[in-house]
């Protein structure tokens, strides 16, 4: 792609906020079990086999999707990063559930670290919140 000067892409962007993150999926109501189980709560909308949940600032919902067939292809491409202070407990927790191991909790730099996979292969990691000075 070559690059062209764009004179909008100049401009400052306006104040964006990240509201939401759709997972499409050939199996939604196992998707929207998983994420029942994961998040302790059922789902604040549902339409269809269309699932929402408010977590934090942010929503994820998951639906089907005409074109998502199987497991992620490339799921590190885009991951959940899910903030606790108790990595390892959760990291039990979902393991309970029959999560994915991908990687058991570790410490990186002060903060724990684990990696797992939801039913359709996404990767969502368990992290304990960032602390700034």
């Amino acid at each position: 792609m070559e690059n062209q000067e764009n004179p909008q892409s100049q401009q400052q962007p306006s104040a964006l906020n990240l509201n939401s993150i759709m997972i499409g999926t050939a199996q939604p109501k196992l998707l929207g079990a998983f994420y029942e189980q994961v998040f302790g709560k059922p789902t604040e909308v549902s339409e269809g086999e269309w699932y929402m949940w408010q977590v934090g600032s942010c929503a994820l919902s998951v639906g089907e999707h005409s074109e998502v067939h199987g497991n992620a292809k490339e799921p590190s491409r885009i991951i959940l990063n899910l903030e606790t202070k108790d990595v390892k407990e959760e990291f039990e927790r979902l393991k309970m559930m029959s999560a994915t191991i991908i990687k058991e909790p570790y410490e990186m730099g002060g903060a724990w670290i684990a990696t797992m996979a939801d039913p359709d292969g996404n990767f969502i990691q368990l992290m304990t919140p960032w602390e700034t000075e």
